[in-house]
C-alpha cells in the first residue's frame, strides 16, 4: 500500500470517530433473498462466472517442488494443478481422455506421471498421453498428441496458484488484477507458507459469507465475547478495486496515532484489512501475519470454507504462537457462520422478500452489483 493511501485512511477513520460519523453512502439499498436461495441464480453464478474468472488452486507453498500436485474443484469441475520440471505451474482438467474417468484421486502428492485407473493410459505432468496399453492393436491410427489432457489457464501472482476451470477462455489476468496489485505484491505472501489451516461445510450461501467479512456493524454484537471489545463501534470504509474490494475495520486503538507524528502511523497495528479478490478469494491482513478465506459454493445453500493462518516462513516454527492466532480468528469467523447458516434458514422462512442494506453497509450492495455485472443474461 502507497504511504500516502495508508496516511489517507488513517485520517478519514479518525476524522469520522471524531465526528461520532460512519462511512456513509447515499442510500439504504436493497437485494432478493432469491439471490441467496435460487439455485437457478446460483447455477448462472457458475456457469458465466465461477467457471470463467480466476480461482485461487492453491498457495504457492503447496506446490513447491518439481513433480508437486494438488487436486481441486472449481465450478464443479475437478481440476489438477502440477509443478513441471521447468518449475511451471500447470493446470489441467483431472478428466482421462479415453473413457472420461477421474485421473487422480488424491488430494495432493507429487509425481511426474499420472496414469488413469481404469485403463492405464498415462500421462506426463505437462498434460501429454505418453502411454496406451496395446495401442498398436487397439488403436493403431491414435494420435496421442490430440489426447492429451484438458489444458487450462494458470498463473502464479500474489504469492497464490490461480486457474480458470474453462479451456481456452484467453483470460487478460494483467488488466483484472491491475487495480489491486501493488497492495496484494505488497503482502509478500510468495514469502509465506501455511502455518495452521481447516476446511468446513457451511450451510449458507456463499455471498452470506463474504458479506459477514466487508462490513463491521455486527461486531459488537455478533463478536462481543471475542473481538468486538477490541474495535470501534461500526467504523470501517471500503474502496472498490476494480473488481475487487479493499475495507478497513478500525480498532479500539488507533486513537492513539493522534499523539503520534505522521511518519509513525502503521495501519495493521490498528486495523483489520480485508482484500476481497472477486469473487471468493478474501485476506484478512493482521499485523505480523494474513489470514486467507477461500470460499467453494457447492450449492445455493451450501458452502465449502478454507481458513489458513499464512505466516512468514522465517517463523513457521512458532507453532504454539500461530496454533494460538488460528484459534482467535476461527472461533471468531465460526460466530459468523453460525449467523449465516440461520440466515439461509431465515431465507427458507418466507419472512424477507429482500435484504435491506444500510448507508454503512455501502460495500454489501457494491460487491452483489459487480456479481450481477458478471451474470447478466
Amino acid at each position: 500500500m502507497e504511504r500516502e493511501t495508508e496516511i489517507g485512511l488513517i485520517e478519514e477513520l479518525l476524522g469520522l470517530r471524531e465526528a461520532k460519523s460512519h462511512y456513509l453512502d447515499d442510500e439504504i439499498e436493497f437485494n432478493s433473498v432469491d439471490q441467496y436461495q435460487s439455485e437457478v441464480i446460483f447455477q448462472r453464478e457458475r456457469d458465466q462466472m465461477f467457471a470463467r474468472l480466476p480461482a485461487v488452486a492453491a498457495h504457492v507453498s503447496e506446490l513447491p517442488n518439481t513433480g508437486d500436485f494438488v487436486k481441486r474443484e472449481i465450478a464443479g469441475r475437478s481440476i489438477l494443478v502440477t509443478r513441471d520440471a521447468h518449475g511451471e505451474v500447470r493446470a489441467f482438467l483431472n478428466i482421462c481422455r479415453h473413457r472420461g474417468t477421474q485421473l487422480v484421486d488424491d488430494e495432493s502428492g507429487c509425481k511426474h506421471r499420472f496414469t488413469c485407473p481404469y485403463h492405464a493410459w498415462s500421462y506426463a505432468n505437462t498434460g501429454e498421453l505418453v502411454s496406451v496399453p496395446h495401442m498398436d492393436t487397439g488403436f493403431p491410427d491414435l494420435d496421442k498428441a490430440q489426447y492429451s489432457l484438458k489444458s487450462l489457464q494458470c498463473e502464479e501472482r500474489f504469492g497464490f496458484i490461480w486457474v480458470i476451470a474453462t479451456p481456452d477462455v484467453g483470460f487478460d489476468f494483467d488488466t483484472y488484477y491491475a487495480p489491486i496489485a501493488a497492495e496484494a505484491e505488497g503482502l509478500d505472501l510468495a514469502n509465506m507458507a501455511i502455518a495452521h489451516e481447516e476446511k468446513k461445510v457451511h450451510n449458507s450461501n456463499w455471498k452470506i459469507l463474504v458479506e459477514g467479512g466487508i462490513e463491521s456493524y455486527h461486531f459488537k454484537v455478533a463478536h462481543r465475547k471475542t473481538i468486538g471489545p477490541y474495535f470501534e463501534d461500526n467504523l470501517s470504509s471500503y474502496q472498490m478495486l476494480g473488481d475487487h474490494m479493499r475495507s478497513v475495520l478500525m480498532r479500539s486503538s488507533m486513537h492513539v496515532l493522534r499523539d503520534q507524528p505522521t511518519d509513525q502511523w502503521r495501519l495493521r497495528d490498528h486495523a483489520n484489512i480485508i482484500y476481497t479478490f472477486f469473487p471468493t478469494t478474501q485476506l484478512l491482513v493482521q499485523k505480523d501475519h494474513v489470514v486467507w478465506i477461500n470460499s467453494r459454493p457447492v450449492s445455493a445453500g451450501q458452502t465449502e470454507l478454507r481458513l489458513a493462518t499464512l505466516a512468514p516462513k522465517s517463523r513457521l516454527g512458532e507453532e504454539a504462537y500461530w496454533e494460538k492466532n488460528h484459534q482467535i480468528t476461527s472461533t471468531t469467523l465460526n460466530e459468523d457462520f453460525v449467523i449465516g447458516e440461520s440466515i439461509q434458514n431465515g431465507f427458507a422462512s418466507g419472512a424477507n422478500d429482500v435484504i435491506t442494506f444500510g448507508r454503512f453497509e455501502g460495500a454489501l450492495p457494491e460487491f452483489n452489483r459487480t456479481i450481477k455485472r458478471h451474470t447478466a443474461a
